[in-house]
Order: C-alpha cells, then sequence, then structure tokens
C-alpha cells in the first residue's frame, strides 16, 4: 500500500509540473490575443478618427459631471445652515421654510440623491460604454434621464420646506417624487443600461458591471416596497401598516435601498477606476466574486439592527445583530483588493491626485465597515444609537468613502471627457487636502458630541440615580464641538469652490466635442480588463491525481471558481440572484413580522387618536419634528428612569407612519403626555428659550397665528378608515368633536394665564392647540383604565396585563434586558 501511495505521489508531482508548464502556454497565448486585441483596436480607432465618427457617448457624462459638482455645493451649504441652526435657533428669524425639521430632509436627500448619484450616473455611464466596446444604446434615453432626475431633486427641493412630507425615514419626499424616481431610474437609466449590455461587443461582463447589474436591479424594488403607501391627494400619503409593521419597513427596505446606493455602485466604481490608477489587473479576481456575492445574498438583510431595543420583535431584531457582523468580511474584500491593487500600482501619494482621493476614500470604507460590525452589536448600539455618534458614521461614510471616492473619479474623468490636460493640477492637490481637513474637523467633533451625550444619558450615580437628569445639559455640553464642524463643513465648501474653478477652466479648454474617445488610454485600458481572463483557466485540476479523496477533488474544483465564467456572460443571472436574495430576505424577515399575530401584542386601553389628535399629529409630521425627537423608550435603566415605563409595540398601532426616530437633539416624547400644562407646551412653541435655557428648538410662532382647517377633519378620518381604524360614527360627530377638544385645551390655557385671541386667530382655533392635544396624548394610553366590557378583563386589571399572551414572553425578556443593565 506504500509503495501504490509513493507512485501516485511521484505521479502528482509530473502532473504538477505538467500542469504548470500547460499555465505558462495559456498566459502566453492570453497575451498575445491581448496585444493583437490591442492593435486591431488602435486601428480601427484611427479609421474612426479619420472620419470624425465618435465612439463613445460622453456628453451625458459631462452633463453629470456638472450636476454633481454643482448638487454638491448645494448639499454643503444646506448642511451648513442647519449646523448653524443648531448653535443659532433663531438665525432665520422663526421663518417655517427655513426651520431645522424641514432643511434637514432637504441635506440629505440632496446629498444622496443629488450629488452622489449624478456622481454615480456619470461613472457609470462612461465605465459602461468601456467596458461593454459600444456605445450607449440610446443617446435619448440618457438625456431623459439627466433632465428628468434634476426636475426630481428640484422638486424636493420645493416641495419638503412646504411641509410636504410622508415623514418617514429614507422615503420623506412626497409619493409622486418617489414614483419619479421610480420612474426615471426603470424607464429611462435601467433600460438604457441593459440595452447597452446586450449589444455589447465582449463576451464577458467584467466585475464593475456586476455591482452596476445589481444595484440597478435592487434599488427601484426596495423603493417601492419601502413606498408602498395609500394615497390621499397629489402631496399626501399615508402608509398601509402602522407602527412596528411601518419601522420594519423603513429599515428593511428604506435603509437597504440607500446602503446598496451607496455601496454597491461605488464598489463598482473602485474597481473600474483603481485598476487604471494602478495600471494592473485587480489584487484578486477570485475575492471579487466571493464578496460581490456574499455582499448580494447578505445586505438586504442587515436593516433591522438600527432597530436595537425598540418594540420590535426581538427575532428580528437578533437577525439583523447576526447579518450586520457577517457583513464585516465580505466589505472587507472589496477593501482589501482595492488596497492591495492601488498599492502595488504605478501611481504614488505624490505624483497623482486621484491617487490620492482613493487612498483616503479606501481608509475611511474600512473605518466606516468595522464602524457598522461595531453598531450592529447590541450593547455598542444601545450606547450610539439616538446620540451624535450616528450621525458622525454617516457623515464618514458619505464624506469620507463616497464623496472621496466621486471627487476622485472627477477629476480622472475631466481630462478625458474635455480631451485637454487638468488646468491646474496644484488647485487640485489643495483641494484634496482642504476636503481631507474638512471631512476630519467634521467627524471627529461630532464623535466626541457622539460619545459625550452616551455617557451624560447612561451616567447613574451608585444609588441608582441618573447623575445627569436634565436633558439639557447634553446639549450644552456639545456646542463645543457643533461649532468646530461647522468649520469642518466650510473648508468641505471651500474644496467644492476649488473643484468648481477647477472644473471650469478645463471645461472651456476642451478640445472639439465630436472628437473621437476610443483611443484614450486603450493599451492601459485592454492590459488592465483583459489580462485577467487567464485567471481563472487552470490547464486541469490541481488535485485530478492526488491522494487524496474525490471529496476533496470536488472542493477544490469548486473553490477554483471556473463554473463562475459562465456566469459573467449573462447579466439575466445577476440580475435573478439579486432578486431571489431580495425575495428571500422578505419572506423569511418581513412577511413573518406581519403574519405571526404575537409580534403586536394587543393592549385594550390604546384607542385611535381622536380627529384633532389627528390633525395635530399631522402638524407634528409637516413641521419634521421626528428629525429631534425620538418617540420610543427602549427597556434601559437609564431611558425608563429618564422619561418613564419602556414602550410596548401595541401602543404604536395607530401611528401612520411610526416615529421610533433615529436622533435626541431634543428629549424623547413617547411619554410626554400629561407632563406639563398646556400652557406650558403653547409658551414654549411661541418662545422655547424663555421655558428652557439653552434650548435649540427653533420658535413655531407661525403655528400660533395659523387656524386649523375643520373642514379637513372628515378627510382624515376617512383615511384612517381605509387604513382600518376603527371610526364608526357619522363625519359631522367627529368635526364636533374636534371643535369640543379644541376649546377644552383653549379654555385649560387661558383659565392658566394664556392669551384667548392672538392677531386674528382665537386660541381655540389655531394650529397649535392641535399639535398640543396630540403631544398631551402621548403615551398615555398604557396606564389608562380599560372600559369593562363582557367576556374580556375585570375591573381592577391594568393595561399591561391585557397584552395578549402570545407576545408578553419577549417583552418580559425585554424587562430583563432594563434590569440587568
Amino acid at each position: 500500500m506504500k509503495a501504490d501511495l509513493l507512485r501516485r505521489s511521484v505521479s502528482w508531482r509530473e502532473t504538477q509540473t505538467q500542469n504548470n508548464e500547460g499555465m505558462s502556454r495559456v498566459e502566453s497565448d492570453i497575451n498575445s490575443e491581448n496585444n493583437a486585441s490591442i492593435d486591431r483596436e488602435v486601428s480601427t480607432t484611427d479609421q474612426a478618427n479619420a472620419i470624425g465618427t465618435p465612439a463613445y457617448h460622453d456628453l451625458i457624462v459631462r452633463q453629470f459631471v456638472a450636476a454633481t459638482l454643482f448638487w454638491g455645493i448645494l448639499a454643503t451649504l444646506a448642511g451648513l445652515l442647519i449646523a448653524h441652526l443648531l448653535v443659532i435657533p433663531k438665525m432665520t428669524g422663526g421663518d417655517a421654510l427655513l426651520s431645522f425639521g424641514r432643511l434637514r430632509p432637504i441635506h440629505t436627500n440632496t446629498a444622496i440623491l443629488a450629488f452622489l448619484a449624478n456622481g454615480l450616473f456619470a461613472a457609470i455611464y462612461y465605465s459602461t460604454q468601456r467596458l461593454c466596446k459600444t456605445r450607449l444604446w440610446s443617446v435619448g434615453l440618457g438625456q431623459l434621464h439627466f433632465w428628468s432626475w434634476q426636475l426630481i431633486i428640484i422638486a424636493a427641493l420645493l416641495t419638503l420646506p412646504l411641509g410636504i412630507t410622508q415623514g418617514r425615514d429614507f422615503s420623506e419626499m412626497a409619493l409622486p417624487i418617489n414614483l419619479g424616481i421610480l420612474g426615471t431610474w426603470v424607464l429611462f437609466f435601467a433600460f438604457n443600461f441593459f440595452m447597452t449590455l446586450r449589444h455589447r461587443s465582449v463576451s464577458r461582463l467584467y466585475v464593475s458591471l456586476w455591482f452596476y447589474i445589481v444595484t440597478i436591479v435592487t434599488f427601484p424594488l426596495l423603493l417601492a416596497a419601502n413606498s408602498w403607501v395609500m394615497p390621499v391627494d397629489w402631496v399626501q400619503s399615508y402608509p398601509w401598516v402602522s407602527g412596528v409593521h411601518d419601522s420594519i419597513m423603513q429599515w428593511c427596505y428604506g435603509h437597504t435601498a440607500v446602503m446598496y446606493l451607496l455601496l454597491m455602485p461605488f464598489l463598482g466604481l473602485l474597481y473600474y477606476i483603481v485598476p487604471l490608477i494602478a495600471g494592473r489587473p485587480i489584487h484578486n479576481h477570485r475575492l471579487a466574486i466571493t464578496h460581490f456575492w456574499a455582499l448580494v445574498l447578505l445586505l438586504v438583510w442587515a436593516g433591522p439592527h438600527r432597530l436595537h431595543y425598540t418594540a420590535i420583535p426581538e427575532w428580528i431584531s437578533s437577525m439583523g445583530m447576526l447579518v450586520g457582523m457577517m457583513l464585516l468580511m465580505p466589505m472587507w474584500g472589496g477593501l482589501v483588493n482595492g488596497w492591495k491593487t492601488l498599492r502595488g500600482g504605478v501611481a504614488t501619494f505624490k505624483t497623482s491626485v486621484v491617487y490620492r482621493f482613493l487612498l483616503v476614500a479606501l481608509l475611511f470604507y474600512g473605518f466606516s465597515t468595522v464602524e457598522s460590525f461595531l453598531l450592529s452589536i447590541r450593547s455598542v448600539n444601545r450606547l450610539a444609537h439616538y446620540s451624535d455618534w450616528t450621525i458622525a458614521h454617516l457623515h464618514s461614510g458619505l464624506m469620507g468613502w463616497n464623496a472621496m471616492l466621486a471627487i476622485g473619479m472627477t477629476y480622472w474623468l475631466l481630462p478625458r471627457i474635455c480631451r485637454t490636460p487638468l488646468w491646474s493640477h496644484r488647485i487640485a492637490g489643495l483641494h484634496f487636502w482642504v476636503m481631507l481637513l474638512g471631512t476630519l474637523l467634521t467627524v471627529i467633533p461630532l464623535y466626541v458630541a457622539g460619545f459625550t451625550q452616551s455617557w451624560m444619558w447612561n451616567a447613574m450615580d451608585e444609588l441608582g440615580n441618573l447623575v445627569h437628569p436634565d436633558f439639557m445639559e447634553s446639549i450644552t455640553s456639545v456646542k463645543n464641538m457643533w461649532w468646530i464642524r461647522i468649520i469642518g463643513g466650510m473648508l468641505y465648501l471651500v474644496g467644492f469652490l476649488l473643484l468648481g474653478l477647477n472644473l471650469i477652466m478645463t471645461w472651456f479648454s476642451k478640445s472639439d466635442s465630436t472628437a473621437n474617445q476610443a483611443t484614450e488610454d486603450a493599451h492601459l485600458h485592454e492590459s488592465v480588463f483583459r489580462s485577467e481572463a487567464g485567471k481563472l483557466t487552470p490547464a486541469s485540476n490541481s488535485l485530478d491525481n492526488a491522494p487524496v479523496l474525490d471529496t476533496a477533488r470536488t472542493l477544490d474544483r469548486l473553490s477554483g471558481l471556473q463554473w463562475h465564467r459562465c456566469w459573467e456572460g449573462s447579466s439575466r443571472r445577476f440580475s435573478a440572484m439579486a432578486i431571489l436574495a431580495l425575495l428571500l430576505a422578505s419572506v423569511f424577515q418581513v412577511v413573518p413580522a406581519f403574519v405571526i399575530r404575537g409580534n403586536v401584542p394587543a393592549i385594550a386601553s390604546v384607542k385611535p387618536y381622536t380627529a384633532l389628535e389627528l390633525a395635530g399629529r399631522e402638524i407634528y409630521l409637516k413641521e419634521g419634528c421626528y428629525n429631534c425627537h425620538s418617540q420610543t423608550v427602549r427597556p434601559l435603566v437609564a431611558e425608563t428612569k429618564r422619561y418613564g415605563d419602556y414602550s410596548r409595540a401595541g401602543e404604536f398601532v395607530f401611528d401612520f407612519p411610526s416615529q421610533f426616530g433615529h436622533r435626541r437633539i431634543g428629549p424623547d416624547l413617547a411619554r410626554e403626555g400629561g407632563k406639563q400644562a398646556s400652557l406650558w407646551h403653547w409658551q414654549h412653541l411661541e418662545n422655547p428659550t424663555a421655558l428652557v435655557s439653552g434650548s435649540i428648538m427653533p420658535a413655531y410662532e407661525h403655528l400660533l397665528d395659523t387656524a386649523i382647517d375643520f373642514d379637513k377633519i372628515g378627510q382624515r378620518i376617512e383615511i384612517a378608515r381605509k387604513l382600518g381604524v376603527a371610526y364608526d360614527l357619522q363625519l359631522d360627530a367627529y368635526v364636533q368633536d374636534a371643535r369640543d377638544q379644541a376649546e377644552r385645551v383653549a379654555a385649560d390655557i387661558v383659565s392658566s394665564g394664556g392669551s384667548i385671541q392672538r392677531g386674528d386667530v382665537m386660541t381655540l382655533e389655531s394650529q397649535a392647540v392641535a399639535l398640543i392635544a396630540y403631544l398631551q396624548r402621548l403615551g398615555v394610553d398604557l396606564n389608562a383604565p380599560v372600559e369593562q366590557q363582557e367576556d374580556e378583563v375585570s375591573d381592577g386589571d391594568s393595561a399591561e396585563e391585557t397584552v395578549s399572551q402570545s407576545g408578553q414572553p419577549s417583552e418580559l425578556r425585554n424587562f430583563e434586558v432594563a434590569i440587568v443593565e
């Protein structure tokens, strides 16, 4: 037997030697094929230049690059304005259109959907044509895509300050605007992209195209799921589901849509531009395959980790934590590939400004992925969530990873789309250092502020009492950090202006716009993207004659990923797998949350909002109060001591949409009802700083001066009925009930020393009264008495005891967590 094994071992060594020789011949053949292909392309290009026919359509690229710069400046200006409003609340003079709550969605949506999305479109249109060796399929669809996208952004900028919003995270804009995004994306962008792929001149799809395909297919599906709402009129809509279910929808679909938009396509851009800068193929093609499919299969499961310790089902939170931790390795696959490729290339930090931007983008990407891993862990998330730590994390990713990569891509594209050298490399170098310093001065103070807030919120003395019971202490202690953050934002704006100067001067010195573009970097482009064809093509399996089990040979054959080559020629497979991953995540994560009744235990004392409270909640959403206040008390000792009893899922069944929130620069409002008198709320809306020293809340005097539209009360009741809320009386009765409740609230205000009338508006008719009625309702139902009915609970049973037994164990476990902590 030993002799047989020895003979098989010698045979295996001989086979390995033959395989190595075979691999050398394969690589030699591939190199010869590449050189011949390059010669053919250059010859074809010379002929095209002779007749003046453009090979690629780059007008659309120039348009999106210009739009990227414009919206980048505007997004930074909006960010600077709202940053100033945090330290100088009266800066805008109390103008309702310029309040923090209305401007904050403008900043985030302009940064993501305007600045970064336009830069992404420019990169995709440019790289897809080069990778497919074909011209854009339809110039007309490209123009429709560009102009309709800009109109969508303008529509958002006009409607959000007016308070036209859905009041939902990641889907603040009105339903018609969201439908416009979906229509433009699918009909103009996606259709044009896939038709270009269909008419490509190469058989295999390069790695970048995989990421583009998955993003283009998945993003509209996620956005459509998050926009599952009932339209009321051309600007107003309400989600079909409420409370916990709506929160799950927002984070499983809305948050994941943003992640797909800011991660997958930017990784595709990274795989395109880094090899060209480095002058060599990507470091490891197998690693690209592995981490790509891992991201596709896992990314759509990660959203719920942002909802730890809230009222969502515990198993969904656990799943979000598990997947969020698992995502670290596939995310780092892109980092390792980009880093190894870039560091081994011909460009250096000193000689190439594009290299600097890409290097810093990779560093921020690595940091953000590690931080995402940490924030998925419950014990870490309980400290970070609702503080400025979360805001720092978002800005670190957007400014350091996405923006740096987009700007580096812009500097790389400018000489190519304008066919002239960059106007000033010195200004580009200055831009890099100014923008890097601006990013650091923005992000680091936010981290310090977040750590400070978290410590102050959770600090307890040896007797179990809060060390800082006054919420405003945590706000006044971080204002200096917010001032430094403003300085960083100003430097970031200066960087954009330097980029604008370079872009304009390069633009005006550009060559004839009809010149052929196929010759740019022809040899480099071919050697980078064609040479990796041999990396997955061994002459034979390395263990075919080795003394190992057949299982080992099978695993070795599969690990070689040769089977993946047949996939790389079909965009349908990538699209189908992305859709399948989304469907699986929905079936195993979202559907059970809706089907299993115990996920939302009923609470008998929780009743629907009154007609006036519905009007007040609508005002709450319109003013963007959810951008500063959360409405859920987590089962943590410090929070229950500060705000009151922890929140149950059954308390939110009438909240369309849910308002769990994501930040606290104002105290949580889940238990606000009954804490303050109605007159206090009235005066607080009129002049917050007069009641709360150091308050950063803006004045809402316009609510005191604007009358309630009682004619819309019936419409709100009808909407609630369609959403499943049991309102059984005639509409006239609800209108009268709203007037009666407004009179009671106004009488309470007047009897406590408030005015009967303010200007031309009676106190009982002002919108402030409706908002106060809503605030006074928050959190009071949990311990409200339950009316005795037949076959129901006996007198004396508390609201908590009426919770269905199917959901009680989950809540008891959450309460045990609070006790342990």
